[in-house]
């Protein structure tokens, strides 16, 4: 493997362009650009090259297309994106198996997804802010010592504290996964981006699945200790592949590093056997201009130097966070910050409760039924079951959303997949049978699932690369806040028989955050992601 993605020798062909016209789509956008200076790292330009070609990142992805290299680098951050739904899925167990280890109580048992929760929220933004200034390649390292290190060290812990600290520690590593998509969506072609997000979201699902069935099974076996164990492996194996994966060469050419990014196409074509396209490699990043008028055909550009200095004196400062911070709430991206923001705490409700709901709404239906308001637990063996076979529900909402998410668009597929998720949910408002309960949840987490997965794919999209990361992370730090704040309904309201006004503030929630989609003002459907 590293013998394939080896650097290749070839001399770097590169040069920092000025403003000019963006003529046409990316396999045709050729333009004769003026010189105004090379790379950090290349050195001087050629004479004579402001009357070459010139292609960007998007241009000769597109050329080089979907290949083996693109396979390596999905094998590599599924693998991260896997290791990491284990360890959120492990929390579906671990507070009850913690209950019956050290006989704590109901409000120390909620405490332990508490504090993962609020470690995740806390690495969703500084990750994000990390990957931007350093690069992707450092967060995938620290994320991934961190999340696999903390894991083996809980599953030694001697009481019930220590084991809250190293969880903490845990969920801030697994506040990092979505750097892992953002990197990977930055080496695939726009024509094949949505249909390879989705299958890359299927690693989500594999290990969600794979967690629930681990549970089951070493659970009865062993320990709970073996089961934190395992479920930090597949983080750990991601270490001896780390020196052989490559930096995303949008964030190179984001920090002017045209020289490094030039290599990494270099790699990439030489691992895909495809040529790269005739020129010099120029970077475009997007101006102001250029996001409020994103719906039409032609974008203007700016010139290379003047873009990146602010960029990079932005990032580069003490404040180059809070500089950020006030880029996603200027005029330009106010109102899609604000409805990403509230988009990702309404998935996040979603399916964390509906995960619940799965555990829940069966047990507390023949309580409530009885007239009695007490606490009933399925027997270990039929929980783990039942949260297995409700897993599988995310298959077929990733297989829709990848039939729908090229073919309809981001935010149709999103917005529909938020009501048809509402639809499912409405009988239950009213009790009903187990088989019909089961079969609603089933639709409902297929739809929630579908959503959450074309949002992973529409958010990284719609920002540019100089603050992708972050805005993304900040996203998901939202989401954070609304998987804290469902249990308060889908455990607290059903254990007080009030199932009608939890499902309902589901409904609201839902229906609430497909309006939201229908006004992001901007659909990213084939377009270059900077």
């Amino acid at each position: 493997m590293s013998s394939v993605l080896s650097r290749s020798s070839l001399p770097p062909r590169l040069v920092s362009a000025p403003a000019a016209e963006q003529k046409s789509r990316p396999s045709t956008r050729r333009a004769a650009l003026q010189l105004t200076g090379a790379s950090r790292r290349g050195g001087s330009a050629p004479r004579g090259a402001a009357n070459m070609d010139t292609y960007t990142i998007d241009d000769a992805l597109t050329v080089m297309g979907f290949g083996k290299f693109q396979a390596l680098v999905l094998a590599y951050a599924g693998m991260g994106w896997f290791a990491e739904a284990m360890e959120v899925m492990l929390l579906s167990f671990l507070g009850s198996l913690m209950r019956k280890e050290w006989k704590v109580s109901a409000q120390d048992e909620s405490l332990l997804s508490s504090v993962v929760f609020a470690g995740m929220l806390i690495g969703a933004c500084a990750w994000g802010y990390v990957s931007d200034k350093y690069g992707r390649r450092t967060v995938l390292l620290f994320t991934t010592l961190l999340t696999s290190g903390m894991g083996f060290l809980s599953a030694l812990s001697p009481n019930y504290l220590c084991l809250l600290a190293l969880r903490f520690f845990v969920g801030i590593g697994v506040g990092g996964c979505h750097v892992f998509a953002s990197w990977f969506l930055e080496f695939v072609p726009a024509r094949n981006r949505g249909a390879w997000m989705v299958i890359f979201f299927l690693f989500w699902t594999a290990g969600t699945v794979l967690e629930a069935l681990l549970a089951w099974v070493v659970i009865s076996a062993l320990s709970w200790r073996w089961l934190l164990a395992l479920s930090a492996l597949p983080c750990f194996l991601l270490l001896p592949f780390f020196q052989i994966t490559p930096e995303s060469p949008r964030y190179l050419c984001a920090q002017n590093r045209l020289s490094d990014a030039m290599l990494v196409l270099e790699r990439i074509a030489n691992t895909n056997q495809a040529a790269l396209p005739a020129g010099v490699l120029t970077y475009h990043p997007e101006t102001k201009d250029d996001h409020i008028s994103l719906t039409f055909e032609n974008e203007h550009l700016r010139p290379v130097r003047e873009m990146e200095s602010k960029v990079g004196n932005a990032m580069g400062s003490k404040s180059g966070g809070l500089a950020v911070l006030r880029e996603l709430l200027s005029r330009r991206f106010f109102k899609t910050t604000l409805l990403l923001w509230f988009v990702f705490f309404a998935n996040a409700f979603a399916y964390y409760g509906l995960v619940l709901l799965t555990s829940q709404l069966s047990d507390v239906n023949r309580s409530c039924k009885s007239g009695l308001i007490i606490e009933l637990h399925q027997k270990d063996a039929n929980l783990y079951k039942d949260t297995f076979i409700t897993s599988l529900a995310e298959v077929p909402g990733l297989l829709l959303s990848a039939i729908l998410v090229d073919w309809f668009g981001r935010k149709a597929t999103m917005w529909c997949m938020l009501f048809v998720c509402c639809a499912f949910l409405g009988p239950l408002v009213f009790h009903q049978n187990d088989l019909l309960t089961t079969t609603l949840l089933f639709g409902a987490r297929a739809c929630g699932t579908g959503s959450s997965t074309v949002l992973g794919l529409y958010a990284p999209e719609v920002y540019p690369t100089s603050m992708r990361s972050t805005g993304v992370g900040i996203g998901i730090a939202m989401g954070k806040i609304g998987g804290i704040v469902c249990p308060l309904v889908a455990v607290g309201m059903l254990r007080n028989c009030h199932q009608m006004a939890a499902v309902l503030v589901f409904e609201v929630v839902l229906f609430l955050a497909g309006v939201a989609c229908i006004l992001f003002p901007v659909e990213t459907k084939g377009r270059d992601m900077d």
